[in-house]
Order: C-alpha cells, then structure tokens, then sequence
C-alpha cells in the first residue's frame, strides 16, 4: 500500500475524528481519499459489519459539518487482501470553510490538510475563506416559481428503489435557507424553462442543420434521459464484413460518450440559465457545457480526476439514480478512449470534442438500421398502412400509458424516419396523425 500522503488518510478502525478528516479534506484544494480497515503503516486489517458501518458514516458526515456536505463525498466498499475495506472520497467543496457544526466556523472546528494530517485552520485563514465563499451556487438562487410539483421526479427515485417521503425537499437540499424552494428544485420540477439543445448539421461546420431536437421544460432527470437516449440512438454501429471475419464498432466509445454528456449535464453553470449543447457534425461531436473549470483546479488537477462539483445538489440526485459511478470517475474515462486535445477551455465555457471513427453521410444515416429498438420494431409490426391517431396506435401496440408511448414508440420512429407526422408544422395538434414513411414502409416489408 501506498504510505499517507497529503491526499490519503489511513484509519484501522471508524474513530470519533472522522469528521475532521473529512473537513480537512473538503477544505482542500484537491479533496482526497481516507480508508478505514488500514493501519497507518498500510497494512489491511479490514472491517466487519460493512453495511451498518457506511450508514453510521454518511449519517454522521450529513449532521455533522456545515455547510451541508452531501453531494461531496462517496462511500465505496472495497476488497484487498481478501479483506473488506472503506474508501470514502471527499471532494473539494465550493463553500469552504467547512467546519464541525458543535464548534462552529471557529479554529476548534475547522481543520486543513497539511502534508499527511489534518491541522486546525488558523483564524485568518478562515476569514480569508469566508470572505471568498461561492454565494451564487443554484443551491442559495431561490426559484423565481414556488409552486412546484415533483411527480416526474418521484417516479425516478421510485424505479431506483428509493421512496421520497414529505421531507425530501429539505433532505435533498432542494430549499434555501428561508425555507424556499431553490433553483435546483425548478431544475427537478415537473415544468420549467431549461431546454438542452441537440443539433444535428449535414457538414463539418454549423452552415445547414439538418436536425435540431430540444429536450427540456421538464425535469432535469427527465430531459438527461432524453438526451442519452437520443445521442446513443445517433451513436451507429458501424459494420464491415470480410472473407474472415465480421468487424462491427461504433462512431464513438460508448462509455466515455456518455460520462461527457453527464459531466456536462452535473458541472454545467445554471446560473446565468445557460443549458449544454449537443451538436453533431459529418466527423466529430461537440458537447458544450457553461462554465469552465472551478475557481481553484487546475489543469493538471482536472485531468487527474481531481473532483469540485460545481453542483453538489445535482450531483446528489444524480448519484441516487445511479446516472453518475463515483466522484472523480468521468474525466479519467474519457481520456481512456480520448486525449486532452479533445477539451477546449474558455474562460465561460468547457467544450469537449470526439472525433467519430469515419466520417458520417446521408446515405450512412438512410441505410443504418442497427439502433431500430424492440419498441419500434413492435410499432411497426403492429402499424397499416393509411393515417393513425396516437390513440389508434397505442391500441394497436397495447399499451395504455400516453407519455410512455409517445417517448418509447413515437418519437424514435420519428428520430429514425420511420413515421411521420401528417401536421409536422403542429406537433402537439389535437388533429395529429401519423403514417409510415417509405423508409417505414421499406423496414416493414423486410421484418
């Protein structure tokens, strides 16, 4: 094992100075990692009762230090020697200082990590840090809209497993101080005015967009899921058949694909209501998210992994619905398909650049058929020729649930050019229906 350092903390057993090392760390600069079941010269002891012991911690670190921490740090169980260990990842925090809630913002009560331990925090220090604390996060902005509603929201802890009691708003952080619903509540309410662009463009610059698809005014989660859906519909799998063999791959590497769309989803700066982009060009994607890197990180830091969420409260949920591993896991995957050449700094914005495999045409787009899902395939068994309702549809296909149908069934059809609207210019027409396209038409025939 690798010997304590300024970014590692090794503890035999849970003690009662956890919360200082957890402060000490969320103080600093590049956060860093304490492991329970490993004595302070590195040899694995191991724990017992792993499950009780991570409720006792996140328990303790979520009543214990102020400002609230949750969304700052993780608790992963892990194996060495055979043995079952505790790694808890701490992340740099944006509201330094962070200080134990009994003794206040005082010496007594906030520590630093020098070298390989967790020093009280001089007075001036403190000041210094307070003065410079990040007092527009969307956590503090309060919702300029308070009557919200949150059943999207509920439906989504609901599939993870995780019911949302009366509290849930105050337990997620979603209320300012004076008890009012915050930005980030309107990012996860039902309805609000945040929309994600993905645009779709013939060449290799933005002169003629063939497509341009917004997902939003709805829960983040929602318009998140949305998005994934739809770029891994655009993510082709490219295949070639030889006298030996057949080689199948995709535009672009799946999993660094999308820990990009969820860092920039998660980091993106809401503040001035800015949302990411998606654009898709004939040999490359761009994923476009405001705000560049954290007051504090550098470079070097950033590409190291080195976590400051720039939304705790976001990447809280984000972690409960699983969409997101662990602190720190995002950057260090995408460079394992993609270099540091693909991320552009500015001084508003983070874009990141992945080239595709070969370059994209319109006859690519027209043949390819591998992304046509069982939903889909299912709609077209069931579809006759002539114009439908969505009502007469979803009859034919069985299924009951309105918004389930038009997200599952109708709108991948349309993506895939598969069915068409008979009023495209009115999308949400009480007269709507829909038919099949000859590409449509073309599938059909052939299933």
């Amino acid at each position: 094992m690798k010997p304590e350092t300024n970014r590692i903390e090794y503890k035999q057993e849970l003690t009662d100075d956890l919360e200082k090392e957890v402060i000490a760390f969320l103080n600093y600069r590049e956060g860093g990692l304490i492991y329970i079941g490993i004595n302070k010269s590195g040899k694995v002891l191991g724990i017992t009762d792993a499950d009780t012991m991570q409720l006792k911690i996140k328990d303790r670190l979520k009543h214990n230090i102020s400002p609230p921490c949750l969304g700052l740090f993780d608790i992963i169980l892990e194996e060495r020697e055979e043995k079952e260990i505790i790694k808890i990842i701490v992340a740099s925090g944006p509201e330094k200082p962070y200080y134990l809630r009994k003794y206040g913002m005082s010496e007594k009560g906030s520590y630093i990590r020098v070298g390989s331990a967790s020093e009280p925090m001089p007075a001036k220090m403190i000041e210094t840090l307070f003065s410079k604390r990040t007092r527009n996060s969307i956590g503090r902005i309060q919702s300029n809209q308070q009557k919200l509603k949150f059943e999207q929201f509920k439906i989504y802890y609901s599939e993870a497993g995780k019911k949302l009691n009366s509290q849930f708003a105050a337990n997620l952080e979603l209320l300012t101080q004076e008890g009012k619903y915050n930005y980030v509540a309107f990012l996860m309410s039902d309805v609000n005015s945040l929309s994600v662009k993905v645009a779709k463009y013939k060449g290799l610059n933005r002169v003629e967009l063939i497509e341009n698809n917004e997902y939003g005014y709805c829960s983040l989660i929602k318009a998140t899921k949305q998005v994934l859906d739809k770029i891994e519909l655009e993510n082709k799998t490219l295949t070639r058949i030889t006298s030996k063999e057949r080689d199948e791959k995709r535009l672009w590497n799946a999993i660094a694909l999308r820990e990009a769309i969820i860092n920039a989803i998660v980091h993106n700066d809401y503040t001035n209501e800015v949302p990411p982009k998606f654009e898709f060009f004939a040999d490359r994607i761009e994923i476009t998210s405001a705000g560049s890197l954290p007051d504090g990180l550098s470079r070097d830091e950033f590409f190291e992994g080195y976590s400051v969420p720039r939304n705790q409260e976001i990447m809280r949920i984000f972690k409960d619905l699983d969409l997101v591993e662990h602190l720190g896991s995002g950057v260090p995957r995408i460079l394992e398909s993609y270099g540091k050449d693909c991320f552009t700094f500015s001084d508003n914005f983070l874009r990141m650049t992945f080239p595709a495999v070969e370059q994209v045409t319109e006859q690519d787009t027209e043949q390819d058929t591998e992304q046509v899902t069982e939903q889909v395939e299912k709609l077209l068994t069931v579809i006759t020729k002539g114009e439908h309702t969505t009502f007469e549809l979803m009859e034919l296909s069985g299924i009951k649930h309105r918004p389930t149908f038009l997200y599952n069934y109708i709108q991948p059809a349309l993506d895939l050019g598969l069915l068409e609207m008979t009023i495209p210019e009115k999308p949400n027409s009480r007269l709507q229906k829909y038919r099949l396209t000859k590409k449509g038409m073309s599938l059909k025939k052939s299933q």
